[in-house]
This record gives C-alpha cells, structure tokens and sequence, in this order.
C-alpha cells in the first residue's frame, strides 16, 4: 500500500502484534471469495461510506483506484450510497473521495 494513515502507523508501532495478526484477518476476508480485486473495493468503499468515516472513505477510495477502478466507478459507488445513508453523508463522501481524486489526478 502507498499509503498508511499516521493513525494506523502509530497502532502499529504501539501494538505490532495485534496490527500483523488484524492483517491477517483482513487479508484472508478479502481473499475468501471470487470477487474481483476493484471490485472488493468498491465493496469496502460503501461500507465506509455507511460508517461515515472520512479516513476509510479515502482509503478505500484510493484502494479502489489504485486496484483499477475508474473514477467514475468510485464516483457511481457513492451515488448508489444515497438511498441507504442519506444525503448529508453522500455528499461528505463525495467530497472526500474527490479530494482523493483531484490528488491523485485520475
């Protein structure tokens, strides 16, 4: 991964162990059934957005991208969060993922 949030750094500094065995657990979830790479981002792109965390929205977002989700993908994805989540938190992940976006220039 490109990048590490520094809140993740310092967890994994202060708890190397609980951060590799999370590892662990995240990366045989992500590696249990037959979806595509881009799209278990997506997936875990949605799941941020319903927990309205801006840190995971972008990171899922930038996942996805790197993954080789198109931005219009990642934008379509939040879309499909506005019936489920509401408005107020559509529009803050649109405008995260943006930021992500216009960074990223993809």
């Amino acid at each position: 991964m490109s990048y590490l949030p520094s809140p993740y750094k310092r967890f994994v500094d202060q708890h190397p162990e609980l951060a590799k065995a999370y590892e662990k657990l995240a990366l045989a979830c992500h590696n249990a059934g037959p979806l595509p790479e881009a799209t278990r981002r997506l997936v875990k792109l949605g799941i941020a957005i319903g927990q309205q965390s801006e840190g995971a929205v972008k990171s899922h977002a930038r996942r996805a991208l790197e993954e080789g989700a198109t931005a219009d993908e990642v934008r379509h994805t939040i879309l499909l969060a506005l019936t489920t989540v509401g408005f107020p938190a559509m529009i803050a992940a649109s405008q995260w993922v943006e930021e992500v976006i216009e960074a990223r220039k993809y």
